[in-house]
């Protein structure tokens, strides 16, 4: 960083990260003398960036809160971070995504330089992303209401339309929001019903926050709480294997819903409901480890007729 004009804009690059530097920070960071620094932080201001600076010995500076500033500088990984994102973006299900992700593709094309704008592209050119099949939220505001709401720990009113087309009214804590299998969830205390409960944003018909704080719990997992729910439902078969390993290479060779883990005295013990039972036999056949079928019979019987056919298809190549 030779040219004081590369170290002026390095100040304002250090200022947008982390919010409010002392001038003795930002000299060393830089490598200069903090009466340079108050020589670079004038050339600021002289541009029109307005800087807010503390008096006194441990004064500091900071960028005016909601000031809109000029073009983003992005490092070559920064740009490939977002270029995945936008990807990303498409296949979650967010209302008008096409159009928005094209718009900002285009704004940052016209602000990066020609080596990492050649990046971008060939990113979204080159690069797929399988997600499953999203639903939408509804729209956006709704996703963005109840996000601010959990940020902040307020209050809503749930207008909700369930799966039997009913629709009703509650109160709710959101405490988080998740996306998985295809779907957006939030989750959080419904005052309707007095429990933990998860709400698909795609049956949200309103959302309206109200003059009520909560306390979320601390650690919250809402894509965890999600994915028990779902492995939880009750399904055509109850389902309760046995797996010689530990809980912790157990969760990583099993899909993320496949139900709930316990570890005991034998080995960790995997609680599941299921309607196709030949699909969960041949999702267990996949396992690197041992295991044993407690309940039920029938996917004991699937299982032998999976390795079955697996058997005689490799005699038949023989």
């Amino acid at each position: 960083m030779s040219r004081p004009t590369t170290r002026v804009l390095a100040v304002l690059e250090l200022l947008q990260t982390h919010g409010r530097m002392s001038g003795s920070q930002l000299a060393e960071r830089l490598e200069i003398d903090r009466r340079t620094v108050r020589r670079y932080i004038a050339m600021l201001e002289e541009l029109g960036i307005p800087i807010t600076a503390e008096r006194g010995r441990d004064g500091a500076y900071a960028l005016v809160s909601g000031f809109k500033l000029p073009p983003l500088m992005f490092t070559d990984d920064e740009a490939l971070a977002l270029s995945i994102g936008l990807i990303a973006a498409r296949g979650l299900g967010l209302a008008a995504a096409v159009t928005a992700v094209a718009s900002a593709q285009a704004k940052l094309e016209r602000v990066l330089p020609d080596n990492v704008k050649r990046r971008v592209r060939a990113v979204d050119e080159t690069v797929s992303l399988e997600l499953s099949r999203a639903a939408t939220p509804g729209d956006n505001g709704t996703l963005a209401a109840l996000t601010a709401a959990a940020q902040s720990q307020t209050r809503v009113r749930l207008e909700y339309r369930t799966a039997q087309r009913d629709e009703t009214r509650r109160d709710f804590d959101p405490y988080g929001l998740a996306y998985r299998g295809g779907r957006w969830y939030v989750v959080g205390m419904c005052h309707l019903r007095g429990s933990l409960r998860s709400f698909r944003l795609d049956r949200v018909e309103a959302v309206r926050p109200l003059d009520v704080r909560f306390i979320r719990p601390h650690g919250f997992d809402a894509l965890e709480h999600v994915t028990l729910s779902l492995a939880k439902l009750p399904r055509a078969f109850s389902i309760e294997v046995l797996l010689e390993t530990d809980i912790e290479t157990a969760r990583r060779a099993l899909f993320p819903a496949a139900g709930v883990l316990e570890w005991t005295d034998e080995g960790t013990v995997l609680r599941s409901q299921a309607d196709d039972i030949d699909w969960f036999a041949r999702e267990l056949a996949h396992l690197p480890f041992g295991f044993r079928i407690r309940e039920p019979a029938a996917l004991r019987e699937a299982v032998e007729a999976h390795a079955g056919r697996l058997l005689r298809q490799v005699k038949g190549q023989a």
